[in-house]
């Protein structure tokens, strides 16, 4: 097992000291747990491992590290720089052991099976250190670490009682009293140490060093100590000299060591004794105190405690008095000390100038000897002048260099391996959150593909049931209506729908219709199982893809991404792009606008009044008369009437500016963006009072719809659906109030880059998509109350896109206005002979009054 003896730094109490404690590392719960003496059962403490990092920084002395945990940081300090990488090293494995066996057995068997994955933790440990070039692994050393350094004497001091746990010292001195009874042999110990006994006569080479390296690490004094020993070192290191000369080095540092050991306890004698004073005076008080209370407590009558006020008063109002006295004396000092400061400033000075002089005389000196040195033209006899002590003095330089070399070397390589480690743990925690994270989002997301589908068969049952089971179901609904409120306050909802989207859309449509509020539950949970679906798989790429891109230029590339969709956050800037390729806005034009529709009024004002408050009332910016968007939306719709007169206003405008003004902000720029649909986009006179070229377009779809979708298009033929009835607001408008938020932008971003043709693409779409569902309707009033809705059911928008660009074969643009001119002339044809029938019928009507 990992333990031993090491130095503890108190960071309470006047005085911060060093005290000795007995280190024990608890593999069950990575703790290391630490105890006064080895012999004690109960433990003073414990530092948690599993989040904390190592740090050694060899200003603070040799021997010493630091354990940081989240809530506190421990000071230890090893008894040499070998035992201290020995535990560092050791409790980076044990931390990496239990993070990795948690990582991989979550469950109660962790600790079973840590034991045996034990020996694999090192050697990849030690793999680690091979390939990384970090510090290699220390020997153990068995003199500091394991069961033989609990036989290590340790000090009695007072220093080392632990005042902050007293009664954990009482339980452990009473255990090893009672408990130790029954071994107590002739040495009166618990362990025998005779066979760790280290006799010191004869003492090698080996030895000496270990002596060296116990006093270099003693306890924080360091300094002397330790330059001594260099000198020593470098001494026995062979300087010219005799043999005699070395062996008196040799007992000359013997001696040394058992003096600065002397020195070492002087010291800790006089600070346990100004410890002790400084607690004897403050027991003395408490004491005092005492007696004063419990005097006053143990009065018979009111008269003796009044006495005991008053003869606490007096001595009060002593004290006061004292105080005063001695605060004049103190004014007093200060006075005289300002004297004194003014007269070392005036000898400070003169001692300036007496070093001036100095300097002077020194830089004579200096002079004169750089003239001595240049008549002395014999090598020899310069170096006959450098001292034994001049060379003493740097060898030990760089012996001081060399060491500090060595040990920044350490420092360095330990914390390569500490940060290399911490970041595997910290990767391998963020993968498994990851992989935890993707796990509950399908979860969620299957979740929510159940209930939409029991929601779907409550619904199917609701209609099929007769009205002996009606009020059952219904009770069923209900409570499956109320679901939403549950998890928001039970559970953890990894996807939240909030009520209203990016752009202000409800995500929840506000049926007025009973049965179509469970319809909207059903879309809810569509939208939600989609959003986890294609979270982490689809929109995240797509994302890391957008952000990639700089400058926009066409390209075969950005036609793909934008037909896959452009994410919220550059929408806005790619649509004002696509709007700037096209059509080149007029600086001031939109304010000259905006100026003539306050001076004039436009025929069409009181038409575009009208339509305000039915614009996109889904949407909380459009929802009220008093929506902030509401003036900019008239704003802009007065603007485009007088800038194109011919149209002026279409029923339908009003929805393509809203959606433009809820993306792109601005209202100039959902203006440029009107004119871009209306006059770049759209063929000429789609807006315009016939409308005819919209009804091109609605005979031009029922051609590819024949071409494409030949089952559904003869179904519909055979109960007399006239699929314009459905298309032509979708031609008109965009698919604006048909399509939820998502799929609609989506649309609007091929839209505004491609035309028309994207339109026609995923109007053919969108019946495909539900293709299936359609042709299992057999009744025409059924087949309308489908179609009315069957558009905001659609949910999966990757799977719509698939079908609009990949399944159903591709079609020109060519072919789409060659289809566009011969519909055109069929219709004019069309509408040139009913004007002939209506003059003929308007003639034989006015001949008959006549």
């Amino acid at each position: 097992n990992l333990c031993g003896y090491l130095n503890k730094l108190g960071i309470k109490g006047p005085i911060k000291t060093w005290k000795s404690r007995w280190f024990f590392y608890d593999e069950n719960k990575c703790h290391l747990l630490y105890y006064r003496t080895a012999q004690d059962t109960y433990p003073l403490g414990s530092i948690d491992l599993s989040s904390a990092t190592f740090d050694c920084k060899m200003e603070h002395g040799e021997g010493v590290f630091e354990i940081r945990t989240p809530g506190r940081a421990f000071t230890l300090k090893a008894i040499s720089r070998q035992a201290m990488i020995y535990w560092l090293q050791r409790l980076q494995m044990r931390r990496w052991e239990f993070c990795y066996t948690q990582s991989r057995f979550p469950s109660n068997g962790v600790l079973s099976c840590s034991f045996a994955f034990a020996s694999y933790f090192v050697f990849t440990f030690v793999d680690v250190v091979d390939c990384e070039d970090f510090l290699p692994l220390v020997k153990t050393p068995t003199d500091a670490v394991g069961l033989k350094a609990a036989s290590l004497p340790t000090s009695t001091a007072f220093q080392n009682l632990s005042l902050k746990h007293p009664w954990t010292e009482i339980q452990n001195t009473v255990y090893n009293i009672c408990g130790s009874k029954q071994f107590w042999g002739n040495n009166g110990n618990v362990f025998s140490f005779e066979e760790f006994q280290e006799h010191p006569e004869n003492m090698d080479e080996e030895q000496v060093a270990e002596v060296e390296a116990g006093c270099a690490g003693d306890y924080g004094r360091m300094g002397p100590r330790l330059n001594w020993i260099r000198k020593a070192r470098w001494m026995n290191g062979g300087f010219p000299g005799s043999e005699e000369l070395s062996k008196e080095k040799n007992s000359l540092g013997k001696v040394g060591v058992f003096q600065q050991q002397i020195l070492t306890l002087t010291e800790e004698v006089k600070s346990q004794k100004e410890l002790v004073k400084l607690l004897h005076k403050a027991l003395e008080a408490a004491q005092q105190e005492k007696r004063a209370s419990s005097m006053y407590l143990t009065a018979a009558e009111d008269k003796d405690r009044l006495e005991l006020v008053h003869h606490k008063v007096r001595q009060i109002a002593d004290l006061t008095r004292r105080l005063e006295a001695l605060e004049h004396e103190k004014k007093e000092l200060e006075q005289i000390l300002t004297l004194r400061d003014s007269h070392i400033q005036e000898l400070k000075e003169h001692v300036q100038l007496l070093m001036k002089k100095n300097h002077a005389k020194q830089e004579v000196i200096m002079t004169l000897t750089e003239q001595m040195a240049q008549g002395f033209s014999n090598p020899l006899q310069e170096a006959s002048t450098i001292t034994v002590e001049t060379l003493y003095k740097q060898q030990e330089e760089i012996e001081h260099l060399k060491d500090d070399i060595d040990a920044y070397k350490i420092q360095n390589q330990f914390l390569n391996s500490e940060i290399h480690q911490v970041t595997q743990l910290w990767t391998s925690v963020a993968e498994n959150e990851k992989a935890l994270l993707m796990k509950c989002a399908c979860l969620q997301a299957r979740n929510c593909q159940m209930e939409s589908k029991y929601l779907t068969v409550l619904r199917k049952l609701q209609e099929a049931v007769p009205d002996l089971h009606a009020e059952w179901v219904k009770n069923l609904i209900q409570e499956a209506l109320q679901w939403d409120v549950k998890e928001e306050a039970e559970g953890f909802n990894l996807n939240p729908v909030s009520e209203y989207d990016e752009y202000g859309f409800m995500t929840v449509p506000a049926y007025e219709i009973e049965d179509w509020k469970l319809l909207a539950k059903i879309q809810a949970l569509e939208i939600k199982s989609n959003k986890l679906q294609s979270q982490e798989i689809v929109e995240k790429p797509l994302r890391d893809r957008w952000n990639s891109i700089g400058e926009l230029n066409p390209s075969v590339e950005l036609k793909s991404l934008i037909r896959s969709g452009i994410p919220v956050e550059h929408r806005q800037r790619v649509w004002k792009w696509m709007i700037s390729q096209h059509c080149s806005p007029v600086p001031g034009h939109y304010q000259r606008l905006l100026e003539q529709s306050r001076s004039t009024e436009h025929p069409a004002c009181r038409q575009i009044e009208l339509d305000l408050p039915r614009t996109l009332i889904n949407n909380k910016h459009f929802s009220s008369p008093t929506s902030p968007l509401i003036p900019k939306l008239r704003r802009v719709l007065l603007a485009f009437s007088w800038h194109n007169p011919a149209i002026g206003y279409c029923q339908g405008l009003n929805r393509l500016t809203a959606v433009a003004l809820l993306v792109l902000e601005d209202e100039e720029s959902a203006f440029w963006c009107l004119v871009y649909i209306v006059e770049n986009l759209m063929p000429a006179d789609y807006y315009s009072d016939t409308l005819i070229t919209s009804q091109v377009d609605q005979r031009v779809f029922k051609d590819f719809l024949s071409e494409k979708l030949p089952r559904l298009m003869a179904h519909f033929r055979q109960y007399r659906i006239d699929v314009s009835l459905i298309s032509f607001n979708w031609f008109l408008v965009a698919f604006v109030d048909s399509l939820i938020t998502d799929i609609l932008l989506q649309v609007w971003d091929a839209f505004l880059y491609e035309g028309t043709k994207v339109i026609f693409r995923y109007a053919l779409a969108i019946f495909k998509y539900n293709e299936e569902e359609i042709l299992r309707i057999h009744d025409s009033v059924e087949i309308y109350q489908y179609l009315r809705f069957f558009t905001r059911m659609i949910m999966d928008g990757r799977k719509l896109m698939n079908i609009a660009f990949n399944d159903l074969n591709p079609f020109p643009m060519k072919l789409l206005r060659n289809r566009r001119s011969m519909h055109r002339e069929e219709l004019e044809a069309e509408l040139c002979e009913l004007e002939q029938i209506k003059a003929a019928y308007m003639k034989e009507r006015a001949e008959q009054q006549l």
